[in-house]
């Protein structure tokens, strides 16, 4: 075995070392309290080392060579379904590894400072190494069934870590529902491997993609439909993002690697990685862009109407995401760009996230952006890194958002047609209100007057969060162009994602459109600075609004939504069958058996013991006996 080859056949220990972590945080008990949480931090910083190994490994092979299967052991030999456990090493996994191991390992150090005084804390980060595990072995999985196994592990560890702060009752539902929604979603994703199956024979990436060029329209559209079923749960997508705000009731921590690195971009990689089957559907495709179009507005306007800080970036994530669902959904050569915005977006939404937590430690742990203002001053480091997250979610140069999000509008664009400039004007429309959102969000924490009560004192965090926050506002300046300078990511996703494609005549000349986008961008941040920074902010959220605010501050009726076509029916059908199985199964069964038990106790009666009552039965018997046969012989 070559040098290669050795290094990459290790790579199991990035699931196996997180999971072990686990183990030992969660079995060894109190006697790992005062190291635990060290332990948990150091596994992630070590797998992000060697997820740098394998990169640059893989980096000096040649493009064909890039991509290698890792056969680790034949889980189930059944008749003709053979499902082995293996691993997949090539560009998309690495980049995907890089991120989970490098942000993550940034959120698990601020972790040390934001949980130092919960009690639970070696628990915490056994769940988060959980976390990690799960999502590493969903995008290294070389077939769907070891897919599914990261993708049931990330939704089990982010029932355990939304639900962290059991005591409130809110974060108790709030896991219960992120939970049922992705079961709603992983429907589609179980369905789609059956049918992969009952289709092909395989349910691996090699047999599955190498076959869908024979299978019919039909089928594979199905399968595009069924696996975006499941990304949509996964990702936050319309119709399933109700349960991505709501998971805002766990730590601060878990918010971050929920929404930068781990779970939510689930999603974009089942599409990505399945891109073969999405290449041959249109239909699909088409469906995807319209998800991520309808999404990212869906999440641009909402964003608007909240107070709470951690739910506006919940909602700037869930519009993120639609960008990024926009971009895989326009087809070949533009599923890099989808990746390309997932990375830039890992950088500045964690750093957003770690600074909305940071905020939160030094306001007791207050959310209302209403009680806060003119933070700027006494916590410098949060509103500089926090800044640069800010300038990169929208878009503005030469921040990272700007390299990717308009690479996603310019492809929408040129997708040409009709759809084209409807998708375009949905992306451009989105990137408008997300500066006028973020502007709120960034205007009445940071500036103004203060808001806050006297019984709150708020001060700069320690390094142990200052520190990744730095990190993260470092990848939120540079991190976009130093990802798509010269095509760097483009190229080196190449050999997962096929080759970019040339747009012969674009629909809008690209200089033309990214002055177009920055002027709408700096006309909708002025637009949020005279609407919030201009004027005093009531510290109590008016109650009488317009009705597209109250439609907002609602979700856009999405949870009524939930509640009237999906829950109320459920619930519904629910109660018939528990009436149907009390009333009409038991019912009968407890019948039959009422009747017998009820005649046997009337007949009981006749059982009295006295020879005179018997005397008396037999002459009745004998005078009904007689009675019938003169009645038949005479009448």
């Amino acid at each position: 075995m070559n040098a290669s080859g050795g290094l990459q056949s290790g790579a199991w220990l990035l699931v196996v070392l997180p999971v072990l972590s686990a183990a030992v945080l969660l079995l060894g008990g109190k006697r790992t309290d005062k190291w635990g949480h060290l332990l948990g931090t150091l596994v992630p910083i070590v797998l992000f080392v060697y997820g740098l190994l394998l990169f640059f490994d893989v980096r000096g092979l040649d493009t064909a060579e890039r991509s290698r299967n890792l056969h680790l052991w034949t889980w189930m030999p059944v008749g003709s379904l053979n499902v082995d456990i293996g691993m997949l090493i090539d560009p998309l996994s690495l980049t995907f590894v890089l991120l989970i191991t490098g942000v993550g390992s940034l959120i698990h150090i601020y972790a040390i400072g934001y949980m130092e005084h919960d009690p639970g804390r070696r628990r915490f980060f056994a769940y988060l190494n959980l976390f990690v595990a799960a999502m590493l072995l969903l995008v290294l999985g070389n077939n769907f069934v070891v897919l599914y196994f990261g993708w049931e592990g990330v939704g089990l560890a982010s029932y355990l870590l939304i639900a962290w702060y059991s005591d409130r009752p809110a974060a108790a539902t709030a896991a219960k529902k992120a939970f049922i929604m992705n079961r709603v979603g992983d429907a589609g994703l179980v369905v789609a491997i059956f049918l992969m199956f009952k289709t092909f024979g395989t349910v691996s990436f090699t047999g599955v993609f190498g076959s869908i060029g024979g299978a019919s329209t039909g089928i594979a559209t199905a399968l595009a439909l069924l696996l975006l079923l499941g990304a949509c749960g996964k990702s936050g997508q319309v119709p399933l993002q109700a349960w991505l705000p709501d998971a805002m009731e766990g730590p601060t921590p878990v918010s971050a690697l929920i929404h930068a690195a781990t779970m939510v971009t689930a999603g974009v990689y089942l599409i990505a990685r399945a891109h073969p089957i999405f290449d041959v559907t249109e239909s699909g495709r088409t469906v995807v862009a319209i998800i991520g179009a309808v999404t990212l507005l869906f999440g641009c306007v909402v964003g608007c109407a909240y107070d709470d800080i951690k739910k506006v970036l919940a909602y700037s994530t869930v519009s993120q995401i639609g960008y990024m669902f926009l971009a895989v959904g326009l087809g070949p050569g533009v599923y890099a760009i989808g990746i390309l915005h997932l990375l830039a977006h890992g950088f500045f939404k964690a750093g957003l996230f770690l600074g909305a937590g940071s905020v939160m430690h030094g306001m007791n742990d207050q959310v209302d952006m209403r009680r806060f203002g003119g933070l700027w001053r006494v916590m410098p480091i949060t509103f500089w890194t926090m800044l640069a997250g800010y300038l990169a979610i929208i878009g503005m140069f030469p921040f990272s958002g700007f390299f990717t999000k308009d690479k996603i509008i310019e492809s929408a664009f040129d997708k040409g047609g009709t759809s084209g400039w409807i998708l375009g004007i949905c992306a451009l429309l989105g990137a408008a209100i997300t500066a006028f959102y973020m502007t709120r969000l960034m205007v009445m924490t940071f500036f103004g007057k203060r808001r806050w009560t006297d019984d709150v004192h708020p001060h700069e965090s320690p390094p142990t969060m200052t520190g990744p926050m730095l990190i993260l506002a470092v990848g939120s300046i540079a991190g976009g162009g130093l990802l798509v300078a010269g095509g760097a990511l483009q190229n080196w996703l190449t050999p997962s994602l096929g080759a970019a494609e040339e747009v012969g005549v674009h629909t809008i000349n690209p200089t033309v459109l990214t002055v177009l986008t920055l002027v709408v961008v700096i006309a909708a941040a002025a637009g949020g600075w005279f609407a919030f920074g201009a004027r005093p902010v009531a510290s109590i959220r008016p109650l009488t609004v317009s009705p597209l605010t109250l439609a907002a501050r609602r979700d856009l009726y999405g949870n009524a939504f939930n509640e009237a076509v999906l829950m109320r029916p459920g619930m519904w059908l629910d109660r018939f069958l528990v009436w149907f199985d009390n009333r009409g199964v038991d019912g009968a069964v407890n019948g039959v058996a009422a009747a017998f038990g009820g005649g046997s106790g009337r007949l009981r009666r006749v059982q009295t013991g006295f020879v005179r009552s018997y005397a008396l039965s037999m002459l009745g018997g004998t005078v009904i006996v007689v009675a019938s046969l003169l009645a038949v012989r005479f009448v």
